[in-house]
């Protein structure tokens, strides 16, 4: 490929970059917003120090250039629709806790607390943009998959922050991780890649991972009581994954054989 070509496609990527964000202008403005008011939030109840808003920050233009990018041309005369602008803000409110997940600095009760009241916010939003992609008749592809990376984020941001306030020992992770590592192990098994089905279970269970995650993290809840709904939802997590990878493995021929 000639050196104008590929500058031809990085001019192309940005303009389109660019034209996205004028579709997503007013979820970027209200987003950033709503970002700063749960960052600072946070960082009064002493959850994060002053660099978690930073961080924060950072974080928003890291998911801010990953959906421009992303977002299909539709958008571009369309607008993204009511239910990913529902989503979009859902993640603004993600972000501070994933930078309190991994601060420098002890979790003390009180900021414990207002992580698990963001956390409850953000988990009742997930049910609200769904509820609008159905009512209103605009779910999509991006849509759909937005939200569930978001799911699977947010459950790995809650299981780091039941981890470091001790109340499980590390194997908590997995809770997080394991949708993480279905995706690497997709990279070797190509069959694993295929589209599943649609399942309530899947649903279901994504809300149960978040629910259980939440209620062993709240500092009321010894850690010794929190590791029974902590065990639990792995168990359903990987009685979940093992239905789901052996669909595929004998669905596998669709794909090619097994690479």
């Amino acid at each position: 490929m000639s050196l104008s070509m590929r500058k031809g496609g990085r001019t192309a990527s940005l303009n389109s970059v660019l034209a996205q964000a004028r579709a997503w202008r007013v979820e970027l403005v209200l987003g950033v917003l709503l970002l700063l008011a749960g960052a600072w939030l946070i960082y009064r109840i002493g959850a994060f120090p002053l660099s978690g808003i930073r961080d924060s920050l950072f974080a928003f233009v890291a998911l801010t250039l990953v959906v421009l990018y992303t977002s299909p041309s539709v958008f571009l005369s369309d607008g993204p629709g009511l239910a990913n602008r529902v989503t979009f803000l859902r993640a603004t409110l993600v972000l501070p806790l994933a930078a309190a997940s991994v601060a420098p600095m002890p979790l003390e009760t009180s900021g414990v607390l207002g992580l698990i009241a963001l956390g409850t916010v953000a988990l009742a939003l997930d049910a609200v943009d769904g509820a609008v992609a159905r009512r209103h008749g605009c779910a999509t592809v991006f849509g759909a998959r937005f939200d569930m990376e978001l799911d699977a984020f947010l459950i790995l941001v809650l299981a780091l922050l039941v981890w470091r306030t001790g109340q499980t020992g590390a194997w908590v992770l997995l809770i997080g991780l394991m949708r993480y590592g279905f995706v690497a192990a997709a990279w070797v098994w190509r069959w694993l890649d295929a589209a599943l089905p649609p399942s309530r279970r899947r649903q279901a269970l994504c809300v149960v991972q978040s629910v259980a995650l939440l209620v062993a993290l709240a500092p009321f809840v010894s850690p010794k009581m929190a590791t029974v709904p902590a065990l639990a939802a792995l168990l359903l997590l990987i009685y979940s994954f093992t239905v789901d990878v052996l669909w595929l493995y004998r669905h596998r021929s669709a794909k090619g054989g097994e690479k």
